[in-house]
């Protein structure tokens, strides 16, 4: 099935949103138990962690790990951010740095300036946008316009910036002691919404997955083995230190078959990790090639990376030859 759909519906018990592209899973959210990435708290900081350099704070859910310590008082509370889902038995990280996402802009505290996506490369649009966020936001606040609003309707650009700043000076002037949830973080639908922005067609229902194939896709994605083009495999499986990716050349036997498997795991690696909301430290052990391919590679696999939602750094080669990489925990692993 040619095309883009966006399913709406719940699995496992869980909301859960699918991006299907030509009728395949292409990206996958489920809700957790843990508070989403967004998630914006009054806390209260606890001890200090002196060798991991960061302090505990405490909120209505639960304990959260801040890592940049610099000007905080003890037992004043403060407003910070969840950035990301957290390890087994850790606490799920925040900052101190707040930031307020739509569909269309995002406001930056203490970032002030109007600066519209590079994606939108139109310079009349770029500064029809400048024009529209220009004075939008809270003082000493940014807008950031993203790649969304190069086709969006302005009133609904100016009606999003409306709401966000009202949400953001409403939590900016809180003057609370306790701990406190200030805005809870997107869900499964609403990030769909806000951030798969092609066109699409929308299906939603308790039994939507089951619909459109879903439920299939993520049957297989209990395998760790996934296959390349050309006979190739690559294994992808996660342990409590890290991801491990091993990639084989399978029933290819010819001289390129190395440098191929490595290029095709290149392009599938991103949305595999994606699917299994796996992150955190990755490391990939390619099949065996010579140094003069490391070049190409790298190249390959950056350009898929630079296509993915979920931010990842490619770090660089062991001298072992695998190739470390460090990846955001913005979605929580799937329970397969």
């Amino acid at each position: 099935m040619k095309g883009r759909s966006v399913i709406l519906g719940a699995w496992g018990g869980r909301e859960a949103a699918a991006l299907m592209v030509d009728g395949r899973l292409d990206d996958l959210i489920v809700s957790a138990d843990a508070p989403p990435p967004g998630t914006i708290y009054r806390a209260i900081p606890e001890r200090p962690m002196k060798g991991q350099g960061g302090l505990f704070l405490r909120t209505p859910e639960g304990r959260v790990f801040l890592r940049q310590t610099k000007g905080v008082s003890p037992r004043a509370s403060l407003l910070v951010q969840v950035t990301g889902y957290a390890e087994p038995g850790k606490a799920p990280p925040v900052t101190t740095r707040l930031s307020l996402k739509g569909r269309y802009a995002v406001l930056t505290p203490g970032a002030p300036g109007a600066n519209p996506s590079r994606a939108i490369r139109d310079p009349e649009r770029r500064a029809a946008l400048a024009a529209l966020a220009e004075g939008a936001a809270p003082a000493e606040t940014g807008v950031i316009l993203r790649s969304a609003c190069a086709e969006a309707e302005d009133a609904d650009i100016a009606e999003e910036l409306r709401a966000l700043a009202e949400a953001l000076t409403k939590i900016l002037a809180d003057t609370g002691t306790e701990p406190a949830v200030l805005l809870e973080g997107d869900g499964p639908h609403a990030l769909a919404w806000r951030d798969w922005t092609a066109p699409a067609d929308v299906e939603r229902g308790a039994d939507a997955f089951e619909r459109a194939g879903v439920l299939d896709a993520l049957e297989a994605l209990a395998d760790p083995s996934e296959a390349l083009p050309g006979g190739a495999r690559m294994t992808v499986e996660a342990t409590r230190a890290l991801v491990a990716v091993d990639v084989d050349t399978g029933t290819d036997t010819s001289p390129a078959a190395a440098l191929k498997a490595n290029l095709a795991m290149a392009k599938a690696l991103p949305r595999a990790l994606r699917l299994r909301g796996l992150g955190g430290q990755v490391v990939v052990d390619p099949a065996p090639s010579p140094k003069r391919d490391r070049k190409a590679i790298e190249t390959a696999l950056k350009a898929a990376l630079r296509d993915d939602p979920v931010q990842t750094a490619l770090l660089d080669w062991t001298a072992l030859g695998l190739i470390e990489l460090q990846r955001q925990r913005a979605r929580p692993p799937l329970p397969l």
